[in-house]
């Protein structure tokens, strides 16, 4: 029989056996291709038998009529249930061994029943149904001996056919279990691409939350400060009002610009990243500046050779640490002049310092909303970068937010 034939047999029966011990089979719908396999498997069957049965017929001696017409009309009924092998594999291969005893008729449905066993049943159950068609082969040669062939060489044939259809229907088996687990391990694969890829969008996404609270912090204190200016000071010089204007102005149209950045993003499915050009260590004399016109006094201290040399990593935690810090003395301690040191280089690492005195005087206008997160996003934001953050009151009585980040040698 061709093994392609054989192969072609099994395919997708009525029950699976997932050929995991205490799995339990489950049952596929007959496809069009296991109808046409299913009725070539009968067909095939019943003209290689009535092949059989007319050599028989034609050898001498020739054997008795009831014993022919039991052959035929078994052996039909044998390869009739071919159609009921996908469901009941094994009750099937065990009937047909029976009728295998005597039935030439039957011959090629016996060894198509045992091969379905092979291929959807675990190798113990494999082995007895073999084991009981070998006995059924023992009991052909005892009810119709073979003319002109010894019963040992028959023996034989018919052993190491038996032993073929088992083993090419074992290695059949073991392939589609080869082919689904590795199915499985791609589909699982893919699964965890799409997890990961969820993660790393959420995580983009809460890291451009955190940016949203640094920048808009900083730029609605600077909102809020002016406003409050000239709420309390209507007598001002119009120069200056002019001034606090301007620069509630522009922040006011920045603020909009970083919101808009920031929305548009996390509106984004395919969360892109912005396009704006992150701020380095070289843009904290400019924050500074900016910080001090609109009001704050700040003391700026700078002991690193080339600002612009720090890495891009270190540079733009430092950035916001000063920014955090410069935001919080405006909250918190209107008035008050802040300190701003960052000092450093390669291989000692980069220091950020941010200190002010407590607030001076009495409050003139309603403090800011303080969301109480600022100082730990940022201990979190140092601590991905591999530095280290502290912050409370010193013995002097001021307050000093601290911030030491890595600078490689040779970076």
């Amino acid at each position: 029989m061709p093994a392609q034939l054989l192969a072609d047999l099994d395919l997708a029966g009525d029950t699976v056996d997932s050929g995991v011990p205490g799995a339990p089979r489950h049952r596929v719908r007959r496809s069009v291709r296991d109808w046409f396999v299913d009725i070539a498997a009968v067909l095939l069957s019943l003209l290689v038998g009535a092949v059989f049965v007319g050599v028989a017929l034609v050898d001498a001696p020739t054997p008795p009529d009831l014993l022919v017409a039991a052959d035929v009309v078994v052996g039909v009924l044998a390869c009739l249930a071919l159609w009921l092998r996908r469901r009941w594999p094994v009750g099937v291969a065990l009937a047909l061994a029976c009728a295998g005893t005597f039935s030439d008729m039957a011959a090629l449905a016996v060894l198509i029943a045992l091969f379905t066993v092979a291929v959807h049943r675990r190798w113990q159950t494999v082995v007895g149904v073999a084991a009981v068609h070998l006995v059924s082969l023992a009991a052909y040669l005892v009810v119709r001996p073979v003319p002109g062939l010894e019963w040992m060489v028959f023996a034989a044939l018919g052993t190491a056919l038996t032993a073929a259809v088992v083993a090419w229907g074992m290695f059949v088996r073991a392939r589609r279990q080869l082919i689904r687990s590795l199915q499985e391990r791609a589909q699982r694969a893919e699964s965890e691409q799409l997890l990961r890829v969820g993660q790393a969008r959420q995580l983009e996404r809460t890291r451009i939350a955190r940016e949203m609270h640094d920048v808009l912090a900083h730029r609605i204190s600077l909102l809020s400060m002016h406003a409050g200016a000239l709420e309390f000071r209507p007598d001002a010089p119009p120069a200056e009002v002019a001034r606090a204007a301007g620069v509630i102005r522009a922040s006011a149209r920045q603020a909009l610009e970083d919101l808009r950045e920031v929305i548009g993003v996390l509106r984004d499915s395919d969360g892109a990243a912005s396009t704006r050009p992150q701020p380095t260590l070289g843009d904290v004399p400019a924050l500074v500046e900016e910080v001090r016109g609109a009001g704050v006094r700040v003391r700026e201290e700078y002991r690193v050779a080339d600002l612009d040399a720090a890495p891009a990593l270190a540079g733009r935690t430092a950035y916001r640490v000063v920014q955090e810090g410069l935001t919080n003395v405006r909250k918190h301690a209107p008035g008050a002049t802040s300190t701003v040191m960052v000092a450093g280089g390669p291989a000692g690492g980069l220091t950020v310092e941010v200190g002010n005195p407590p607030r001076v005087g009495t409050r003139l206008h309603p403090a800011l909303p303080n969301s109480g997160t600022g100082l730990v996003g940022l201990g979190e934001r140092v601590s991905l970068a591999g530095g280290r953050l502290e912050h409370g009151w010193t013995p002097d009585g001021d307050f000093r937010l601290h911030a030491w980040l890595p600078w490689p040698a040779g970076a």
